[in-house]
């Protein structure tokens, strides 16, 4: 049984992915780490919790089990840098998006990198290149949303306060035009701030995946995390969730009807 991820098999062309809401740390590597490393606290959270409508559309649905400091889904296996001149937090971090250390003393060896990639990184991918193809090939088209969140503000990763919505497709590259400026259109409609291809253009699961030219399309979504949760506690915030699961649904509804026309 693959304990990964967990999988919901949808009808629609639209797969979900969720790769950093993902709490789980084996033992070996929990025992190595620094208090605030266990904390884990550059985890998307309640980002699946966001989602739990998608069903209702339709959509496929891929949700990681295991934390980001485990192995990071979205950065590409040969740790490349998605953001060149930019701090890069790499596929297994040794640092919190704050720069505190993840490990108490020694980190991740190259060896060890290797062996999460093919344990925990591999067959989320698999799991997406695979759901992508069929889904292609049962509609003529496939959708990818890769689902993220993040702190309001993380001063080295970007400056000042990020806008709540915030969409990338691999700067216009990653799905067809008309799509994306549907989807946009209904973000600049919805009262929260909103940018695409901003500081946040799409990460490694966009950029690998999408290929309009090939009819899959993909988008990601950062969203600040003010807008679903207090993010001094971590603790969801269900009256300002169900006002933002609106204007997700309506995002998502709007990108699988511009795609199936």
């Amino acid at each position: 049984m693959n304990d990964v991820y967990r999988f919901l098999s949808g009808d629609s062309p639209l797969l979900i992915s969720v790769p950093h809401d993902g709490r789980e740390i084996p033992d070996d590597i929990l025992q190595r780490m620094t208090g605030r490393g266990r904390a884990i606290p550059d985890t998307d959270w309640h980002v699946a919790d966001l989602y739990d409508f998608a069903a209702d559309l339709g959509a496929n649905v891929l949700v990681a089990n295991y934390s980001r400091y485990v192995v990071d889904l979205n950065r590409p296996a040969d740790d490349g840098s998605l953001y060149p001149g930019q701090l890069a937090t790499g596929i297994c971090p040794e640092e919190t998006f704050d720069g505190a250390p993840i490990y108490r003393s020694d980190g991740v060896d190259s060896r060890e990198k290797s062996t999460r990639i093919e344990t925990y990184w591999r067959p989320y991918h698999d799991r997406i290149r695979e759901t992508l193809a069929a889904l292609r090939a049962r509609h003529g088209h496939a959708l990818l949303w890769d689902a993220h969140s993040i702190p309001s503000a993380v001063p080295r990763l970007f400056d000042g306060e990020l806008p709540v919505l915030n969409l990338g497709s691999n700067n216009a590259t990653s799905c067809a035009a008309d799509a994306e400026e549907a989807v946009a259109v209904v973000a600049a409609a919805s009262g929260y701030s909103s940018v695409v291809n901003g500081r946040f253009k799409g990460g490694y699961i966009t950029r690998c995946y999408g290929e309009p030219g090939t009819d899959i399309h993909a988008l990601q979504l950062e969203i600040a995390q003010r807008a679903y949760m207090d993010e001094a506690t971590a603790s969801y915030d269900r009256a300002k969730a169900d006002r933002l699961r609106d204007t997700l649904r309506k995002m998502l509804t709007t990108y699988l009807s511009v795609t199936n026309e």
